[in-house]
């Protein structure tokens, strides 16, 4: 029996010998404390039958689990964890306790203060308080982390996640929500869990957040005190509170952008004026309760330091736009989009108002009230204006360019797109007005530009012009490229976008009156130009041009794509879509060493084949995209090996 007891093998109950060292010096083999790990071998049967150890181990593990804590004595617990990634570790246990942990703001979590003794002097007490100023700044300059959710991932979870898991990361500095998912998406109590963890918040973009209301943005407010920039677009239900709420407690906010708010007017942007000194820039966009008392409140409150506007489809009339020229002392950039109660005094006004002196960019689209009178106007009220586009405004003539350009002593980039009272005659004139500083020019979809008789003796030039776009433009053909061809001999970028009337005698006119090099030109959907231009293009500017489109040019073929190969040593992006090219061009370009290409779109090629795939591999090399749609020639098969081998290149197929 003695030899039973004192059996110490490898198939004994205990990994590590006997319980006991004398079995004779334990009143009981198994104790019932909880502390005992019973250890059974699966290949041996075990010897002592102790089911009731098992189950009543479990018993009182159960009843022992911190589960059974309810949630004030956690919401403690939680206060009391030493730093972020114990929190984060314990947001991480179970949905509850993530949720106890986002209820948490970070002035409640305790923090270790050292204690003083009696012996202590001032001196150090004052050591102590210079540090914890210290941890407050850095405090206040944390938030440089940004998190972005879209769609199905901007639920409410994922944003507690975020509010418990950035703040031992830096801090959460930049949050956007496009969009929600459909079933459980963001609401109130993410936000206010953003609010409670994420006081360094400075940017906020919400869109498309129908179910986020006043509540939600009232705790960001509450919350975030430094927040500097708001954007809001397609948010229904947010409404005036919210930015009475934002320009109280939000004294930094520099940015604000309100899209399609349907409840935000007047007494929000009135609030905003009053309570946000520092704010630069605000646009607002299809907000039909916004008019002249919520603008001109707004205008006149940052005059001082509001740089640019956006005003886009709201109610104002002339009255904003007047307020605007007199009070906006330091806008650099104002945009005005379909204000449709604006009229040709709202212009007068804002040009004759002597207070846009700072301004440098106007943009006007689809207005009645641009008309030559207030061309002139603008043109005297904007001394120190660069960039003027114009769209949708049929309302002002060639006199109005002409005066306008004789007045606009800064101006650098004109762009006029469906301006129809338009001609060629006028554009022309504008040249010459602005030839020292004129640097770039773009006319699209202005019927009025047709080619005609010109009245010019000698040709004025424009020497500053750099980048010429003529884009769809029906009237315009080779008679009017050949004549901005000699007015401008320092074109870099060219875009001819669409002309279909334009020709190989206009565009071998341009290319030869260049004096510089040209870098970027755009000739899709020119059908009549044929490869006598690519040949011309490659020997007088192959060195330098970088962008090449010819997409829809259908007498481009082979000769063109072996210049290229030969001539255009730093070309890095190709279009020849739609075209008459070949496996043969393909060729060419292939056994280009010099040739960088990243580039390349053969979409609509309908003669490539498969025999131009090992060509395009040979290509891959350098290639970051690869267009070969609609090549019908081109079977599957090909381009699945295609894919595996070039598989840092994205093809389309």
């Amino acid at each position: 029996m003695s030899t039973l007891v004192n059996y110490g093998g490898d198939e004994d109950l205990l990994p590590a010998g006997a319980l006991y060292s004398n079995i004779k010096d334990s009143s009981i083999i198994l104790s019932r404390s909880p502390r005992v790990d019973v250890y059974c071998p699966p290949r041996k049967k075990s010897r002592i039958h102790a089911p009731f150890v098992f189950r009543e181990r479990v018993e009182q593990e159960k009843q022992c689990s911190i589960e059974v804590l309810p949630d004030e004595c956690l919401f403690e617990i939680f206060k009391c964890l030493p730093g972020g990634q114990e929190r984060s570790a314990c947001a991480c246990v179970s949905k509850r306790w993530l949720l106890l942990q986002c209820s948490l703001r970070r002035a409640e979590i305790c923090s270790e203060k050292p204690t003083l003794s009696l012996k202590q002097d001032f001196t150090a007490i004052e050591e102590i308080n210079s540090a914890l100023g210290n941890e407050k700044q850095e405090f206040e300059n944390d938030g440089y982390l940004t998190r972005c959710l879209e769609g199905n991932k901007a639920t409410d979870m994922r944003l507690a996640a975020i509010s418990v898991g950035t703040c031992s990361l830096g801090g959460l500095g930049n949050l956007l929500i496009r969009g929600s998912n459909s079933t459980r998406g963001v609401t109130n109590f993410g936000l206010s869990a953003i609010a409670r963890g994420c006081p360094s918040l400075r940017v906020l973009s919400l869109w498309n957040v129908a179910s986020i209301s006043d509540e939600g943005l009232s705790e960001i407010a509450n919350g975030c005190p430094l927040l500097e920039k708001l954007d809001l677009c397609e948010c229904p239900s947010i409404s005036d509170k919210v930015l009475l709420a934002i320009a109280e407690k939000c004294p930094n906010l520099t940015d604000i952008s309100i899209e399609s708010c349907s409840m935000i007017g007047n007494e929000g942007l009135q609030s905003i004026g009053a309570g946000c000194p520092n704010l630069q820039s605000v646009s607002i966009k299809d907000c039909p309760l916004v008019g002249d008392q919520g603008v001109c409140s707004l205008v006149s409150s940052a005059s001082t330091v509001l740089k640019k506007i956006n005003l886009e489809a709201t109610n104002i009339t002339d009255v904003s736009l007047a307020v605007i020229g007199h009070y906006g002392l330091v806008v650099t950039d104002l945009s005005l989009i379909g204000l449709q109660n604006v009229s040709e005094r709202g212009f007068w006004a804002l040009g004759t108002g002597v207070g846009l002196q700072m301004l440098k960019s106007l943009t006007v689209t689809s207005f009645q009230g641009v008309t030559d009178l207030a061309l002139q106007a603008l043109g005297y009220g904007c001394p120190n204006l660069k960039h003027l586009v114009l769209r949708r405004c049929s309302f002002f003539s060639d006199n109005g360019l002409n005066v306008f350009t004789k007045l606009a002593i800064s101006l650098e980039n004109l762009h006029l797109e469906e301006c129809n009272r338009i001609t060629q005659c006028g554009v022309l004139n504008a040249l010459s007005n602005c030839g020292m500083k004129l640097k770039a020019l773009a006319l699209v979809k202005c019927t009025g530009v047709i080619d005609t008789v010109l009245g010019f003796t000698a040709l004025p030039r424009c020497n500053s012009l750099r980048s010429l776009t003529i884009r769809s433009c029906p009237g315009f053909g080779s008679a009017g490229i050949a004549i901005v061809g000699k007015m401008c001999p320092n074109l870099q970028h060219v875009d001819l976008g669409g002309l279909c009337r334009a020709t190989d005698s206009g565009l071998l006119s341009l290319l030869e009156s260049c004096e510089s090099e040209l870098e970027r030109v755009n000739l899709a959907g020119c059908i009549n130009i044929s490869d006598a231009v690519v040949l011309a293009m490659a020997t007088l500017h192959g060195e330098t041009l970088q962008l090449l489109n010819l997409d829809g040019c259908r007498k481009i073929t082979d000769k063109s794509l072996a210049a290229v190969a030969h001539s255009c040593g730093s070309l890095v992006d190709l279009d020849v879509s739609t075209s008459a090219i070949t496996d043969m061009g393909i060729a060419y370009l292939a056994c280009a060493k010099q040739l960088n290409m990243q580039t390349l779109s053969l979409s609509g090629c309908s003669l490539l084949s498969d025999q131009s795939i090992p060509f395009l591999r040979n290509m891959g090399r350098s290639l970051a995209g690869l267009n070969i749609q609609h090549c019908n020639l081109i079977s599957r098969n090909t381009v699945g090996l295609l894919e595996e081998q070039l598989w840092r290149c994205d093809i389309l197929y």
